[in-house]
């Protein structure tokens, strides 16, 4: 059964906030109060909810100023705003601070009823549509899962995968090489959870020192050590009813494996310097370039650990595993790229890609999108040049100095060398189609043919 949605009634007026809390439990949510805007700060800062009734008017703190907070909070629940003092204007102004709608008091049951079905409405909308999108792509032989594109049975494979187990609060394992996507794995999973308004969150356990993995993951309280000034919260408690990705979560150390093993079967932190534990309900997504069950064997993970983990795994192939997806991912790269930078760059020519394509890929997706952003910087013409990729993959970038190219002072040998050279270039980046060609060297098709006769370089014509 789904778990209930939560909503938070921001409201001075305690009747008001009886009579909504009333109705909205009738309704099935789970209801939570503030009375003022900075109360509801508070409230969120300890507590996910799907969705805000926010009144304007409120001493302390009210309600467009909370607006304001909550948008640079990065949170993502569904606000509803309401004032007995409303006009035209400041429904506007709410709607640009980040407000879903507005309704003006006094109101009926029924408004509140249907405002709020309507904002389920737009959410079921909005994951309908990211279906929709997913089986389009398929009719072309594409496959995507949030913001990754694949073409390969083995990604095909992964994303049905993970399209399953999303709605399910279980902990998911993935594995693969350095620069697979990992990460982008949990972000989709996580898009398409219910968990979906809060912020997905996630920490790298092997990029932060030791000796602050505990206070990041757990938190602290004041005075539990020097420097403690204040209590500080720890990811999980920020990422309650929310989603937290482990990134290298082979890299935590013994001591912490054990404190994750508990969050995982008690569903509680307990933060440095605290006398109790804290319920949180955070779904855990974990993954790993290691190979967990040889660290079990070496001791260096703990075994009840990795079964936890281990519910549902996810295997993500390395990119020379899957070379189909090679040609897609570098137009994806490719186009994503030419309109950041502004750039002309359009196409890859054959022969580059056929580098691409030959290339063993130690870095593999990341790798790769980072050779296809280069070359869409290097390239001078609307295509990408094998030149234009790095030395690695057997290119020359013809570093000679200009008359050793030449051989000669003279302008017209050097005429025909250089176009020559040039109209190979062409034909090579358009795979011999002379249309094309003429169209990259900018000149006419007939001249082309010409020039292609009287220096012998072939005529057939496509």
């Amino acid at each position: 059964m789904e778990t209930a949605k939560q909503i938070l009634i921001i409201d001075d007026e305690e009747n008001m906030r009886h009579m909504l809390a009333s109705l909205l439990k009738r309704l099935g949510y789970q209801v939570l109060t503030a009375a003022d805007g900075r109360a509801g700060l508070t409230v969120l800062g300890e507590q996910a909810v799907d969705v805000i009734l926010c009144d304007i008017r409120m001493p302390e703190m009210d309600g467009m100023e909370f607006l304001r907070h909550v948008s640079s909070a990065g949170i993502s629940a569904t606000i509803i705003m309401m004032s007995a003092f409303g006009s035209i204007e400041t429904a506007l102004a709410a709607m640009r601070l980040g407000a879903y709608d507005y309704i003006s008091k006094p109101f009926k049951h029924d408004e509140i009823e249907l405002t709020l079905r309507k904002a389920e409405e737009r959410e079921t909308l909005r994951r309908d549509n990211q279906t929709l999108r997913h089986q389009l792509a398929s009719l072309t032989g594409e496959c995507r899962f949030g913001k990754m594109v694949a073409r390969s049975k083995a990604m095909e494979d992964v994303f049905t995968l993970a399209t399953k187990v999303a709605p399910h609060p279980t902990t998911v394992l993935i594995t693969g090489e350095s620069g697979t996507g990992k990460e982008l794995v949990a972000q989709g999973i996580h898009q398409l959870s219910h968990r979906a308004p809060q912020q997905f969150m996630a920490v790298n356990c092997g990029g932060l020192p030791d000796n602050l993995i505990e206070s990041i993951l757990f938190g602290y309280r004041k005075g539990a050590f020097t420097g403690a000034d204040t209590n500080k919260e720890g990811l999980f408690v920020k990422a309650h009813g929310s989603t937290l990705f482990l990134d290298e979560i082979g890299e935590l150390p013994l001591s912490l494996q054990v404190k994750l093993l508990r969050v995982l079967q008690e569903g509680e932190v307990q933060p440095i310097g605290a006398s109790r534990p804290r319920k949180v309900d955070v779904r855990i997504i974990a993954a790993t370039a290691r190979n967990l069950e040889e660290e079990v064997n070496k001791g260096l993970f703990r075994s009840d650990l990795y079964y936890r983990l281990n519910v549902v795994h996810i295997r993500l192939p390395p990119l020379r595993q899957r070379s189909s997806d090679i040609p897609l991912l570098s137009t994806y790269f490719l186009k994503r790229h030419a309109q950041r930078l502004d750039s002309d760059v359009t196409s890859i020519a054959s022969a580059a890609m056929n580098l691409l394509l030959q290339h063993s890929w130690p870095g593999n997706v990341r790798e790769l999108e980072n050779v296809i952003e280069r070359a869409v910087v290097l390239a001078e013409k609307k295509v990408i040049l094998p030149e234009n990729l790095p030395a690695e993959f057997g290119t020359h970038r013809g570093d000679r100095r200009l008359d050793d190219f030449l051989g000669s002072f003279s302008i017209k040998q050097a005429q025909k060398i250089m176009e020559t050279s040039l109209i190979g270039r062409a034909l090579q980046a358009t795979g011999g189609n002379k249309s094309k060609a003429s169209e990259l060297l900018e000149i006419s098709y007939p001249s082309l043919l010409s020039k292609i006769k009287e220096y012998g370089l072939g005529t057939s014509e496509k």
